[in-house]
C-alpha cells in the first residue's frame, strides 16, 4: 500500500491524516471540492466531488489504498444525506473497484449503532442500530464495503470513529467515553492501510478512554495501541457545569438519539 488517496482530505480528519502520514508513503492524494495549501513532497493535490463518478475514477487512477472520509459529517436533510453519503459512498467505492484499487478503509461513526445502550459494551458484532439519517448513511456504507469486499475482492476496513475534535481535546461529558485524539486517529488509519491482510472488518475509532465502551478485541491483529486518554480532562469537563442529558446518557449515540426523538425510550431494549 504505496500510493495512498484521501477523500475529504480538506475536512478536520482528513488534515490530520496529512501531518501525521506525511512521508509515509510514495504517493499521498489528497481530493476535496474544497482548497487546500499546497502539495508538499510526496503529495497531490486534485479536486474531486464524489457525486462525480468520471471525476473519482480519474483521482483513483495508480492508487493502491483509498481513506474515504468525503462527505456530510453530522445529521442533515435526507436530500443531503442521499446525495453526499449514500450515493457518493457508492461512487466512491465502484471507483475504487474500476481502477483495481486493493483497499477501501471508509470512515463510519459509532452513529452507525447508536441507539445500543451505554451500559452494554459493544463490539464488531452487534447488529446496526443507527441513531439518525446520518447514522442510517454510515450503516448503509459498511454495508456497501462488506458487498465490494465479498462480491470484488476488496480488502475494506470500516472505522466506527468516536468524537474527533478539531481543537485535540474532549469538551463535553460524553467525549470521555467517546473521544478519539489526533495521534490515535492517524494511528488507526496508519494501521488499517500497513496491515498485511484482511477480508472485511470493522474497528472502532476511539481513544484509550477509561469509560470507553467499544471493544476491539476481534480486530486486535491490526495492531492499533491507542495513546492517550479523555480522562486526563474529565476535572476540567465536569467542573464547567455541562451536563449530558440523563436520556442521552442512556445510549451509546447520545445527542444523536434524542434530536426528533418521538419513541418510547423503555421500548428500545
Amino acid at each position: 500500500m504505496n500510493r495512498i488517496l484521501i477523500t475529504g482530505a480538506a475536512g478536520h480528519i482528513g488534515r490530520a491524516l496529512r501531518r501525521g502520514l506525511k512521508g509515509s508513503y510514495t504517493l499521498i492524494r489528497l481530493a476535496d471540492i474544497a482548497p487546500q495549501a499546497p502539495a508538499e513532497p510526496g503529495e497531490e493535490i486534485v479536486t474531486a466531488d464524489i457525486t462525480d463518478p468520471a471525476q473519482l475514477r480519474q483521482a483513483m487512477e495508480g492508487i493502491d489504498c483509498v481513506v474515504h472520509l468525503a462527505g456530510i459529517p453530522d445529521e442533515d436533510t435526507w436530500d443531503n444525506i442521499r446525495r453526499m453519503n449514500i450515493e457518493g459512498c457508492y461512487n466512491v467505492f465502484e471507483a475504487a473497484r474500476m481502477a483495481g484499487v486493493k483497499r477501501v478503509i471508509f470512515a463510519s461513526s459509532n452513529h452507525a449503532v447508536g441507539f445500543h445502550r451505554r451500559d452494554r459494551m459493544i463490539d464488531d458484532e452487534v447488529m446496526p442500530r443507527p441513531d439518525s439519517r446520518y447514522g442510517v448513511s454510515k450503516v448503509f456504507g459498511e454495508a456497501v464495503g462488506r458487498l465490494y469486499a465479498d462480491k470484488y475482492g476488496l480488502s475494506v476496513a470500516c472505522l466506527r470513529i468516536g468524537s474527533f475534535r478539531p481543537d485535540d481535546r474532549p469538551t463535553a461529558p460524553r467525549h470521555l467515553y467517546t473521544w478519539i485524539s489526533h495521534r490515535d486517529m492517524v494511528q488507526l488509519v496508519r494501521r488499517a492501510i500497513d496491515c498485511p491482510a484482511y477480508h472485511f472488518i470493522v474497528a472502532y475509532g476511539v481513544s484509550n478512554n477509561a469509560r470507553n465502551r467499544w471493544d476491539n478485541a476481534n480486530v486486535r491483529f491490526l495492531g492499533y495501541e491507542p495513546q492517550d486518554n479523555a480522562e486526563r480532562y474529565a476535572a476540567a469537563i465536569l467542573a464547567s457545569g455541562t451536563h449530558e442529558d440523563e436520556r442521552e446518557a442512556l445510549f451509546h449515540g447520545g445527542f444523536g438519539c434524542l434530536a426528533e426523538f418521538a419513541g418510547k425510550l423503555e421500548a428500545i431494549d
